[in-house]
Formats: C-alpha cells, sequence, structure tokens
C-alpha cells in the first residue's frame, strides 16, 4: 500500500482530531489529491529535522492514517484542514518525490478486538472527561467519552503532554490493556516529577 507522508512534529492517534495549516506546495498538492480521490494521508512524527523545507531527517517508522474531515481558508489566508486519525501503519520503504513529498510503503498494523472498560479504568476515564472541558480539547470536537479501552487509550495517549517518543512507543502497542497499562506508568512518572 502507498501512502503521501505528512511528517509532523506530533503523533496521531486512531480516532483522535487533528488541525492542520497548510501552505507548502507539495502538502496542498497531497491534500487536493486526497480530496478529489477521497484517499488518506499518513502522518508520522518527526524526531530531527523541521515540518517545512526538505524532507526531515529522521522520522517515526510508525504513523497514523489521517482522513479530511473538514477544510477551510483561514484568516490569513492559508488553509486550514481538520482530519481525524484512522489505521496504524508501519514504514516500510520511502521514496521521495521531486517536489520532496515522501510517499511510503507501509504495512497497516491490526487491532487487537477491542475490550469494555473496566473498574480499574475509572481514574484513567475520569481524567479523559477532565481533560474534554479543557477549551483547547473541547475545539477538536472529539467523543470524549470512550466506549472502550481502544477509545480511551487512544484519546489519552493523544492528549496528554508525554514526549513524542513516549507517544510512539504508545501508538506501537497493539493490545489496548498494554497501552492503557503504559499510559499509567507515564502517568505515575510524571507524577513522581512533580514532587520531587
Amino acid at each position: 500500500m502507498s501512502l503521501a507522508l505528512f511528517p509532523l512534529n506530533t503523533v496521531l492517534f486512531p480516532g483522535c482530531t487533528l488541525d492542520l495549516q497548510i501552505f507548502e506546495a507539495r502538502y496542498l498538492d497531497m491534500i487536493s489529491r486526497c480530496m478529489k480521490k477521497g484517499e488518506s494521508f499518513g502522518v508520522v512524527c518527526i524526531f530531527n529535522g523541521q515540518e517545512v523545507g526538505t524532507a526531515p531527517d529522521g522520522y517515526a517508522l510508525i504513523g497514523c492514517e489521517a482522513f479530511i474531515r473538514d477544510f477551510k481558508q483561514q484568516d490569513n489566508g492559508l488553509l486550514g484542514i481538520r482530519v481525524e486519525g484512522g489505521r496504524r501503519f508501519r514504514v516500510l520503504d520511502v521514496t521521495v518525490q521531486k517536489d520532496q513529498l515522501l510517499v511510503a510503503e507501509v504495512q497497516w498494523l491490526e487491532e487487537m478486538p477491542d475490550r469494555s472498560l473496566e473498574e480499574e479504568d475509572a481514574d484513567l476515564l475520569a481524567l479523559l472527561e477532565a481533560l474534554a472541558e479543557h477549551p483547547m480539547v473541547a475545539s477538536l470536537e472529539m467523543n470524549a467519552h470512550a466506549e472502550g479501552q481502544q477509545a480511551l487509550g487512544n484519546q489519552l495517549a493523544y492528549l496528554l503532554p508525554f514526549t513524542d517518543a513516549d507517544k510512539v512507543d504508545l501508538l506501537r502497542i497493539d493490545d489496548p490493556q498494554q497501552r492503557l497499562d503504559a499510559i499509567q506508568m507515564l502517568l505515575d512518572e510524571l507524577q513522581g516529577e512533580l514532587f520531587t
């Protein structure tokens, strides 16, 4: 499967919403093609390099498919789009086109069956509901009431202030329960840092 890549300084998760401003010609062309053909593109996190200019030096080889859900002309004249995360993928091979657009051969990652929320997930669910009340999170219009462990883990991993490397590690996890366990460990570390 061939997928155009959009390297960003963020990690997108399935079911999560991301607002982007598009101004580089290669990405305007990519977005136009995706909209005409009803196709998606891939978001990968940049580890080295920048979002603009030439192709970044280093980026995550695990990413998330992005579907365009809305678009509008911004007040500054740039194209604004809202995307929603789809399937997770692994980058197998990349070619750089003449316009510096990265096109990857990707392998879709299997999603394990979702599990119902358990009693021990109550604290994490309460945290997600508290996050949903923040104006910046509310503006993303994500459904912040998770029905299962998959959605709860994806939304918390996306919204919490973990490092990009930690978020990529969370995106890599297939099992929803393991992702929630890893999030809890990262939260415990964050709390430990706050009180030391």
